[in-house]
Formats: structure tokens, C-alpha cells, sequence
């Protein structure tokens, strides 16, 4: 299966590295021609969890560079708003039947295939938790997977092949209620991420101070109440992602606190990868995770004030207007009430 990787931020160079130490041939695009010639120079090295790897990247080139060639599975590795700017030129790149893989965060999947056609695009989310150090050297966080599925649900013969092409370097899992699990997804990268990045510190630090817990129960509600009126049926990734107190079902106060420490223990200690992109002064996912719920809910008729609100702060944030702070949770509450 001809492979060709865009993006080598963090993720794109994780999965480069791990196909390649695998044996697995893949050609990787970068952004310029200046990254492009690093990496030809000092190849790729991965430390953390799943082993330390060193390879040599002998197909590396500008994206550019690659026109006319055609490939049977483009990944799509980049930041959301690189992948809705590029996604049209990819679409020429693939051979006759080849398969377009998105695996950003919130809703790009559904976006992408709105724009170039269902047809192209399986949908991909990571679970891996990465980060570049310099060009050419990553550090793997976790031992995440790729998820992958048809975004009109069910299995297909392409998932099962792209599964098996991917899973000989990386982990791969398969879903046939890809939408649900993407949900899931959204749901945490809405509350737990978001808030943790507005604030300046991990979910376990947040929901400590005072109103933390509060603005979490907020906007995670809102982002639940968009999923349902959509008719959407997310899936159980780490924990439910319906909370016994939504379920109608007996005494609840004592299984929504087992919950809600379950997201704690799981997600509560990791650094909000938008936090990392204030720190670093990169353009934030906003538009395509809190943004994408409030420009679904407004369409359907549903209260996102709390969304609103926190799509507010981050930009004021990202354009240098403010910084991350807790006075934030009290401006969410007084804000949206």
C-alpha cells in the first residue's frame, strides 16, 4: 500500500518512525523544503513508551514535491486548519480507490468528507500522546492507537486493509460507530483539554479550585446535549461517556462521583495540548472543537452559551489579549448565566 504521511509534527513523526523501524514503506511531506532536508540529514528518533527508535528517512520531501505521484493511503498528520487547507490537494494524489485518513481532533473527518466527497475519506482519530522536541526527535507519551471506521458507520473492506497496512508499526483499532467514538472524543477534548489550556494547568489542578468542577459539568453537559439531539450514540472509550446522572436510573450521586474520578485518573495529569500551543505561540484547534459544537448547536436550536464563552477566551488568549488564568472560570460562570 503506496503511504504517504503529512505532516511530521508530533504525531506524523511518531508513526513515520514507528512503519519505517517496522519495515514499512512510507514517504513522509513536510511543510518546506528546509524541514524536509533535516530530516534527510538526521532521520527520525523516538524515546517513551513502545521503545526507544532511530531510522533514516530516505522519502521525505515538500509537499509540493510530490504532484503527479499517487498513493493508495494519504495521512493526514497535521494541525485541523492545515488539513481543511489541504485536503483538496491531496485528493489528486490518490490512486483509484485510495483512501484519505484524517486523524485530527473534533470534527475534521466530517468536515473533510463534507468537502471532497464521503467516498475518499475513512475516518481516523489518535490516541496517541506525543510531542516533537526538535525536528527529528519525538518523545511518545503513551501506548495510544490509531481508531479508524466508515463515517457512515459499519466496516468496510478499506478499513480492514488500512488496519492491517498501519498495524504492522503502529496500534490500530476499528470501529463501526466511528461518529460515536469521535463524540467521545470531542466530549473530553471539550472539557478536559479546553479548560485545563484556559486556566494554565491539568484537569487534576483545575477541578480543585474554586467553580473548576462547576465550569466542567457545564460545558461537558452542553457538548452531551448537542450529541444526543443529533441522534448520535457515542461510544465507551476509557469511561461512559453518558454520566449516571443523565441515565434516569436510582441513586446516582454516588456512581456520577465514581465517574467523574474515572476521568480524573485517566486524563486528569496530562498537559492540555492547547496549552502547549499558547506556550508556543501556534494557532489553537478551537474552531474545530469547542467552535464545531457551538456552530452545531446554534443550527439546531440548542443553548451552548458555556462553549461560547470558552471559544471567547481562547482567542482572546491566542491573540495576546489575555493569558491563561483561574479568574477565567468565574468570567465563564458570570458570562453564560
Amino acid at each position: 500500500m503506496n503511504t504517504l504521511i503529512v505532516g511530521a509534527g508530533a504525531l506524523g513523526g511518531v508513526i513515520t518512525g514507528r512503519l519505517l523501524d517496522a519495515g514499512v514503506e512510507v514517504a513522509l511531506a513536510t511543510r518546506d523544503r528546509t524541514s524536509s532536508d533535516r530530516l534527510l540529514t538526521s532521520g527520525i528518533r523516538i524515546s517513551g513508551v513502545e521503545g526507544d527508535v532511530m531510522v533514516d528517512v530516505n522519502r521525505v520531501a515538500p509537499l509540493s514535491d510530490y504532484r503527479g505521484q499517487s498513493f493508495d493511503l494519504v495521512l493526514l498528520a497535521t494541525k485541523a486548519q492545515s488539513a481543511i487547507e489541504l485536503a483538496p490537494q491531496l485528493i489528486p494524489l490518490l490512486a483509484p480507490g485510495g483512501t484519505l485518513l484524517p486523524i485530527q481532533n473534533g470534527g475534521i473527518p466530517r468536515l473533510l468528507a463534507d468537502e471532497v466527497g464521503e467516498e475518499y475519506v475513512l475516518g481516523g482519530l489518535s490516541n496517541l500522546g506525543a510531542t516533537m522536541i526538535t525536528h527529528g526527535v519525538y518523545e511518545q507519551r503513551n501506548a495510544g492507537h490509531i481508531l479508524i471506521g466508515e463515517l457512515r458507520g459499519g466496516n468496510s473492506g478499506r478499513t480492514i486493509a488500512v488496519d492491517q497496512w498501519l498495524a504492522q508499526g503502529i496500534s490500530v483499532r476499528t470501529t463501526c460507530n466511528f461518529r460515536g467514538s469521535m463524540w467521545s472524543k470531542l466530549l473530553l477534548n471539550c472539557s478536559v483539554t479546553t479548560i485545563g489550556a484556559i486556566v494554565g494547568c491539568t484537569m487534576r489542578e483545575y477541578v480543585q479550585l474554586p467553580l473548576g468542577r462547576e465550569v466542567f459539568e457545564k460545558i461537558y453537559s452542553e457538548v452531551l446535549n448537542v450529541v444526543l439531539a443529533l441522534g448520535e450514540q457515542p461510544e465507551t472509550m476509557l469511561v461512559e461517556p453518558i454520566p449516571p446522572c443523565r441515565t434516569g436510573s436510582g441513586d446516582t450521586s454516588q456512581a456520577y462521583e465514581g465517574w467523574f474520578q474515572k476521568i480524573v485518573d485517566n486524563y486528569g495529569d496530562t498537559k492540555p495540548s492547547m496549552l502547549q500551543d499558547f506556550e508556543r505561540g501556534r494557532s489553537t484547534e478551537i474552531d474545530f472543537i469547542n467552535g464545531y459544537v457551538v456552530g452545531l448547536g446554534k443550527q439546531n436550536g440548542i443553548n451552548v452559551e458555556f462553549n461560547e464563552v470558552i471559544v471567547a477566551i481562547v482567542k482572546a488568549i491566542a491573540g495576546g489579549d489575555t493569558r491563561p488564568s483561574a479568574d477565567h472560570l468565574s468570567a465563564i460562570i458570570a458570562r453564560a448565566s
